[in-house]
């Protein structure tokens, strides 16, 4: 190999440890840029709220979630447009009630409904999801990336996440998001049983307002109650990243792959220290997410994990896509987490060896 090639591939190695290096730098500084320029989010809310109580077992709804029974997307499906942003392919329909649907294609349509079936249940607030398994779309031409989604020929489409696009919402995305690190719920019990339901699922996801110029994960939408008075909800709108395996990078990552997901269950719950539970998770704000959540937050979590039996765990699951043979794997291994945190709840009841012995 001549000197000249050797300079070369050296040079060009450089450059790209040069830009590794860099891109974060970059990132923050558009996203600081981005969230000045766009000023303090518009909201006339006067309640603030990330959580409420899910009520009991028997208001639950594994297969429709967080929407009311029988609000699922109703035929006939009318295209409206195709949006060239976001990670995978995605159109905008009109169902035969008159709602619009966001529609989407990919890795994260399973993981997605479950994840904000499973987030509903435990209190959290997530937008209404289904999955379909087969339809059609009518009028959907000259597409360009759901090409490969919709046959063209006839509208027909497989395995898809429709996302309810309610107009009566306000919503504040990107700029207007909220940060871990920045948001009415710092410190509380309700922000950490969030943290926890995201490491529950392995969502590596975790981006926020902070990571804006990358895309926010987070959002603030605000309703409007019979009271006429408003109301801000804060919640996460992307769980793409769960029911795999969690990591930092993309070479430890994945996205629903169950045999994954188990292999890392045992890992779930490391231990206590300083009155702390330790958590064996990472994503792209692990520090955030993991860190710092009191026994006491995960007392009071755990609480309403109790009436999440494995029927009710894998009718969800079956609700959005899962197979027959992944569907059992999933529900063991969640099982298996919430008991680590059931576990580690008791065990810690008492004051733990080094207050006693101080």
């Amino acid at each position: 190999m001549s000197t000249r090639v050797v300079l070369i591939a050296g040079a060009a190695v450089a450059v790209i440890l040069a830009a590794r290096l860099l891109m974060p730098a970059v990132w923050w500084t558009l996203g600081r840029f981005r969230v000045w320029r766009a000023g303090p989010p518009p909201l006339h809310a006067s309640a603030h709220l990330i959580w409420r109580d899910p009520g009991p077992v028997t208001a639950l709804d594994a297969i429709y979630g967080p929407g009311p029974a029988g609000s699922g997307p109703q035929l006939p499906f009318q295209f409206l447009e195709e949006h060239t942003t976001g990670s995978q392919p995605s159109v905008s329909v009109r169902d035969g009630r008159g709602r619009v649907w966001r529609v989407k294609w990919g890795q994260e349509v399973r993981c997605e409904t479950f994840a904000v079936r499973f987030a509903s249940s435990c209190g959290y607030f997530a937008e209404e999801t289904h999955f379909v398994a087969a339809g059609t779309i009518t009028g959907a031409t000259t597409l360009q990336r759901a090409r490969e989604c919709i046959d063209e020929r006839d509208g027909t489409f497989h395995d898809a996440r429709f996302e309810l696009d309610d107009p009566a919402v306000t919503k504040m995305f990107e700029e207007h998001s909220w940060a871990w690190n920045d948001n009415p719920f710092v410190g509380t019990r309700e922000l950490s049983g969030l943290k926890l339901v995201v490491m529950l699922l392995s969502n590596w996801d975790t981006k926020d307002r902070r990571d804006v110029a990358r895309g926010s994960n987070t959002a603030v939408f605000e309703h409007v109650r019979p009271d006429r008075r408003r109301e801000a909800r804060y919640l996460l709108t992307d769980w793409g990243g769960s029911m795999g395996r969690w990591g930092s990078n993309a070479a430890t990552r994945g996205r629903w792959d169950a045999e994954g997901f188990a292999e890392q269950t045992p890992g779930f719950v490391t231990g206590v220290a300083n009155g702390c539970v330790i958590f064996g998770y990472a994503g792209q704000r692990t520090a955030d997410v993991a860190e710092g959540i009191p026994l006491e937050h995960v007392r009071w979590f755990s609480r309403y994990l109790e009436p999440l039996t494995d029927d009710y765990l894998a009718r969800a699951l079956r609700a959005s896509g899962a197979s027959a043979e992944d569907t059992p794997r999933f529900v063991a291994a969640l099982r298996d987490r919430l008991g680590q945190l059931a576990a580690v709840g008791r065990a810690e009841a008492e004051p733990l060896a080094e207050d006693r012995i101080a």
